[in-house]
């Protein structure tokens, strides 16, 4: 079904590529409107043009599509170093893009940062903090209601600094995002993990932290670690119960969780014409769950079609002009190749507790009997940003109609989130929502929802063990409902709907029968479902606020009694000294992503206020000490607490302090709060065997430390009530190696070695305190 090569560029002979010594002619080209929300910014197809052409020049070798985007956006595309996998570049995004959660704290550095208006567009999304309980018009009243200062904190700071808000109940950012301001060739930020989803309409959308979102409306290049690019090759066509998400799950079986670190995933070959541009954007959405630093697909008709139907007729033409820019160019290498035949491919879940763990639909049933996870599913959700766009639903609405004409309804519970408001509301025109409440299920508010932990889940009591299964992208422990029991499966939203029938997580709707209402048995059809409405999309209600021209006037309020919100106070300056004699707070066994660091869900309502937020840092992390989650032993008192507690203790002693972890640390979700809140309370360095990208570089932005292992082993060296010394700060460089002392309690000691990935930029933030201090000193 799937090959895989790896080439290494630096080995490629030349008699293997065809080098191009001809430069693209740069034309002049008509000025086309950026967004129809934002008529007076436009794109700059001739930038990305000549961008290209200097560095085709400068590197006489063919480009791949990554490249020709990134590179097409350099700050400097005469002077750049660039080598992919080792030099920094300083970028120059299209626009950038903050869900509710994440923007609170974004736009909080931004007002700290003295600037009186964001540089490039930018917009905020109200998706993150509805919680679903009831459905959709009762969810949504509710979070409007207990979520109001947030709202308006949000509504006020777009309008004075520039910042276009689209109101709760607009959908998720990422299908906002597709529907209307991704465009071919794009470059955008994006302070989601999930912002790759972009990708399916042919452009670069890369997910950040708050701190890079800040840069880039401070009109500061952004910078990036050159990435590699893993080439995926489709060949023959998807049909029958394979969907898009199928490619991804299994992309996600060849490469881990980790195997897309530091590399972008560039899909191409004929079978990539087979695919929707919204299941193309589920394939790139969904590769944040391989670490990847973002995922793109060539631009097609599909693609074209897309932009036709969300009245983008003109950004369509203008790509189509631009095409030979917008595809990879003939003979380009990629660092690794992946080949995958859609006609061999089968429907597949992954999971439980992880998205890279493959089980196909033909072996479910043998691996949950032989893992003992439970085979009955209670609760089946579709929807979310990786999968809601009118064509999912349509071809789950199928598979309902043909067990309400069978008469039957959902053994599961049955949940639907369509992605936006004009997707919910063509669902509800053109049938399908009526459709998924015959059979009983529930549609939700337009947000994320259960996919992020807001969910106020009541069927199972908490550590009772269970099974959900999702058309969602993450599935770690506690992920969609808190309880660590629940053992969540991700696939289709075909594959969802159907076992929701069966009630059985064994179920194969490609060779297993229902029983009717008749008694009669039956197979479910293949699904079908249109790709775009007929009929055109219902936009639904008008949920955007532009920002005004002039917002200097306007007032933002931060209630200092609040606790939802709290201005920052800079961190503090490195004092010029070596770390010396630290605590090690906790050491980490085994996996520890954002959500382990920061979780979601009820923690959400304090995304604002960072003292609050901190009351959860790493409490869901596992201490190898006792293998315990928030225990930890106080070094200055001998007893244990939670791990937040004891942070608190030390700060407040003026203890320094450490975390060490294992591989792909703070790997998932892109929130900084992960990296805010250990700076908070004190930390000074996290050391660990390997770090997931968009962590080590928030870490970095605060003034951390983010330091990995030369030695993996030593990993093993570390004792829980070790005292932590840093040596040689002083002669902290690009590419020099740490001094590490571990000082046991017994008296011994190991010396041993870090590696870090600063450049000379990222040493002044931590320098500097944090890169929001170094912005301010330059000013």
């Amino acid at each position: 079904m799937a090959t895989i090569t790896r080439l290494l560029q630096k080995n490629i002979p030349t008699s293997c590529t065809r080098f191009f010594h001809t430069t693209v002619s740069v034309q002049a080209r008509a000025a086309v409107a950026m967004s129809r929300l934002e008529s007076d910014q436009v794109i700059r197809y001739d930038r990305l043009e000549e961008n290209i052409s200097i560095v085709k020049k400068r590197l006489n070798r063919p480009l791949t599509l990554s490249e020709k985007i990134l590179y097409g956006h350099l700050d400097d595309p005469h002077n750049q170093e660039i080598v992919r996998g080792e030099s920094y570049l300083r970028l120059r995004p299209d626009r950038v893009a903050m869900q509710d959660a994440t923007a609170q704290m974004a736009m909080l550095q931004f007002i700290s940062s003295g600037l009186p208006k964001v540089a490039v567009p930018s917009t905020i999304h109200c998706d993150h903090l509805i919680q679903a309980q009831i459905g959709g018009e009762q969810d949504l009243a509710r979070a409007k209601d207990i979520n109001a200062e947030v709202y308006n904190f949000l509504q006020t700071a777009g309008a004075k600094y520039g910042v276009g808000f689209w109101k709760p109940g607009s959908g998720i950012i990422h299908q906002i995002i597709l529907e209307n301001y991704a465009f071919p060739g794009v470059l955008l930020i994006g302070t989601d993990s999930h912002t790759p989803n972009g990708g399916g309409l042919g452009g670069l959308c890369i997910g950040v932290g708050g701190a890079d979102a800040v840069d880039v409306m401070a009109d500061i290049p952004w910078e990036l670690k050159c990435p590699k690019v893993i080439g995926v090759e489709l060949t023959g066509e998807l049909s029958g119960w394979s969907s898009p998400k199928d490619v991804i799950l299994k992309v996600a079986d060849i490469l881990t969780v980790k195997g897309g670190t530091g590399a972008i995933v560039e899909y191409h070959g004929p079978g990539v014409d087979s695919i929707s541009c919204t299941g193309m954007g589920t394939i790139c959405n969904m590769g944040a769950e391989i670490g990847a630093t973002t995922s793109v697909f060539p631009y097609n008709k599909r693609m074209k079609d897309y932009l036709v139907a969300t009245n983008r007729q003109d950004v369509a033409g203008a790509a189509t002009a631009m095409q030979d820019c917008l595809v990879p160019d003939k003979g380009a290498q990629y660092d690794e190749l992946i080949k995958i035949n859609l006609n061999e491919l089968k429907p597949a879940l992954n999971g439980p507790f992880t998205p890279d763990l493959y089980n196909p639909c033909s072996e479910m049933k043998e691996n949950a009997v032989k893992n003992g996870w439970p085979l009955e599913v209670k609760v089946g959700l579709i929807g979310s940003c990786t999968n809601s766009s009118y064509e999912d639903m349509g071809r789950a609405a199928n598979i309902c109609k043909q067990a309400r004409d069978k008469g039957i309804k959902a053994k599961s519970a049955f949940t639907i989130t369509p992605g936006s408001e004009q997707v919910r509301a063509t669902i509800e025109r053109d049938g399908y929502a009526q459709v998924f409440r015959d059979v009983g299920g529930v549609v939700l508010a337009n947000a994320c929802g259960p996919c992020i932990g807001q969910w106020d889940r009541k069927d199972v009591a908490m550590g009772e063990k269970n099974t959900i299964v999702t058309s969602y992208n993450r599935n770690f422990t506690g992920r969609n409902d808190a309880n660590p029991a629940t053992h969540a499966f991700v696939t289709s939203p075909e594959i969802v709907t159907a076992m929701v029938f069966s009630g059985e997580l064994g179920f194969n709707p490609e060779v297993d029968s229902l029983t009717a209402a008749d008694g009669s048995k039956f197979k479910f059809d293949s699904p079908t479902g249109d790709e775009l409405p007929a009929k055109g999309f219902d936009p639904g209600e008008d949920t955007y606020q532009h920002p005004p021209s002039e917002g200097g006037s306007v007032v933002v309020d931060v209630d200092p009694e609040s606790n939802r919100l709290q201005l920052l106070e800079p961190f503090d300056v490195w004092n010029g000294k070596d770390l010396v004699d630290m605590a090690l707070l906790i050491k980490v066994k085994g996996k520890c992503t954002t959500d382990h660091i920061s979780m979601a869900g009820p923690w959400l309502k304090y995304r604002g206020h960072l003292d609050n937020i901190s009351n959860n840092m790493l409490i869901g992390a596992i201490n190898i000490e006792n293998d315990e989650a928030n225990k930890v032993k106080n070094v200055l008192t001998g007893e244990y607490g939670g791990v937040p507690d004891v942070a608190r203790h030390y700060k407040a002693n003026k203890l320094n302090w450490v975390v060490v972890g294992d591989e792909n640390y703070g790997e998932g979700s892109s929130r900084e709060h992960a990296a805010l809140e250990p700076r908070h309370l004190g930390a000074r360095a996290i050391i660990v065997k390997s770090f997931a990208r968009i962590h080590e570089t928030n870490l970095k932005k605060q003034g951390l430390l983010p330091l990995t292992f030369s030695d993996p082993s030593d990993y093993d060296k570390v004792r829980p009530d070790d005292k932590v010394s840093l040596k040689g700060l002083n002669e902290f460089a690009p590419g020099k190696q740490m001094e590490c002392t571990l000082t046991h309690a017994d008296g011994s000691s190991d010396t041993i070695w870090l590696n870090h990935t600063f450049n000379k930029t990222q040493i002044e933030w931590f320098l500097a305190g944090s890169a929001l201090n170094r912005m301010k000193q330059s000013q």
